[in-house]
């Protein structure tokens, strides 16, 4: 991704988080971004401005009655002479000034005259990020049409704290710059699709479950795709290591049936891409207790149950999206068993991929690599693609979903 030419006006609020600001300044640099910086009060606490400065090539703006910088009203230049304006950390106060439309120091008075858009990646603790008022303030700045990324969920700086409400990383602020900032042709702009992705896991008791080796690669992939063309994304995603995608709305959720649920409540919708590696069955009852192992006992019986078919559920569904798209992760008689399933759910098409050892893609298999080879199968036929990153074959198969939805 090239942001050559791009400005970048990055406002770095008072918290720990500002340490990563250093390695966002390089990575935007090395895409070819001119990177600005301002920095609050708070920011100068944990990082300087001679660091920043070193890394941005460029002078360090602090205050607002500076008289050097204000000669010709240097707030407004800064505010307009940006493509973007990027604010990390957002803290609780600064989105609270954002929200409220308070201009006491230069961050906020260039926050307040900017006319250009504005990437927040907020970052607090849990308590704070899921506080009546934040809650409040994020909801103000969403309808104020202010774009956010994060925040991740995760340890928190304070001991013994974890949640929600670590800033995105670097690259993945990165990657929502250049959403932002792309101007190529958006064809699924206004179109809202819902994608799944990752494992699902069913618990057996408090400590075991059953699961697959989903890694929500190629599902993730996919819901970026279809962000990068303008779609409203919402991804539902089962249990996962690896970051949200930029610029979409993510759902997490453990089981099949919460799965489902969440998939129902974001209908309708223009498609839906059914990439998650649901699993079929589930113990008929969860042990509230851990199941302990007897001596001489062998293994406790386990009931299972069928789970819900999700795929088949939406394409049977009365709000059922115009496009339907299910994964056939097979290890044998794969078009001739994603064929069955394509008539079987409902679907518009099916795409189906070889996951056995013997697959040839990745030393493990397809699942947790990072490459794929699928086929797409339809009524009207067949179609090979050769091995692709899990990210071309995310780009292509959004591609034919845009077509699909004219």
């Amino acid at each position: 991704m090239s942001l050559s030419g791009k400005r970048i006006l990055l406002i770095i609020g008072g918290g720990i988080a500002a340490y990563k600001c250093l390695d966002l300044i390089r990575r935007l640099r090395e895409r070819g971004a001119k990177v600005r910086c301002v920095m609050t009060k708070g920011a100068q606490e944990f990082v300087t401005p001679l660091s920043i400065g070193a890394l941005s090539a460029d002078h360090v703006f602090t205050e607002l009655f500076d008289r050097q910088d204000e000669h010709d009203v240097g707030h407004i230049r800064l505010s307009r002479e940006a493509d973007l304006v990027v604010v990390a950390p957002a803290t609780a106060d600064l989105m609270a000034k954002m929200a409220n439309g308070h201009a006491d120091d230069l961050a906020s008075t260039v926050l307040m005259a900017t006319n250009k858009p504005v990437l927040i990646a907020p970052a607090m603790n849990p308590a704070m990020w899921n506080h009546a008022a934040t809650r409040r303030n994020r909801a103000t700045l969403t309808s104020d049409g202010i774009h956010f990324v994060g925040p991740g969920r995760g340890e928190m700086a304070e001991s013994g704290e974890a949640g929600e409400g670590r800033m995105a990383e670097p690259l993945e602020i990165v990657a929502a710059v250049g959403a932002l900032l792309d101007t190529a042709r958006k064809p699924l702009a206004g179109k809202t699709i819902i994608v799944t992705s990752g494992p699902t896991h069913e618990p057996i008791d408090p400590v075991r479950y059953i699961a697959n080796r989903s890694s929500g690669k190629q599902g993730h992939a996919i819901a970026a795709a279809l962000a990068k063309l303008g779609a409203a994304v919402r991804l539902i995603s089962g249990p996962v290591t690896i970051a949200d995608p930029a610029g979409v709305m993510v759902t997490r959720v453990e089981t099949a049936r919460q799965m489902l649920a969440a998939v129902e409540a974001s209908l309708p919708a223009d498609a839906g891409v059914f990439v998650a590696a649901v699993a079929d069955w589930r113990t008929e009852g969860e042990s509230g207790q851990k199941i302990k192992k007897e001596p001489g006992q062998g293994a406790p019986a386990l009931q299972m149950v069928e789970n819900p078919d999700i795929l088949a559920t939406i394409g049977h569904h009365a709000k059922r999206p115009k496009v339907v798209v299910g994964f056939a992760a097979e290890t044998q008689n794969v078009v001739e068993n994603a064929r069955k399933k394509l008539d079987k759910k409902g679907a518009d098409l099916i795409v189906a991929n070889d996951v056995s050892h013997d697959s040839g893609i990745n030393p493990s298999g397809v699942m947790g690599g990072d490459r794929n080879a699928v086929r797409i199968v339809t009524r009207e036929g067949v179609e090979d693609w050769p091995e692709l990153s899990k990210d071309e074959t995310a780009t292509r198969l959004a591609e034919m979903i845009a077509a699909r939805l004219g």
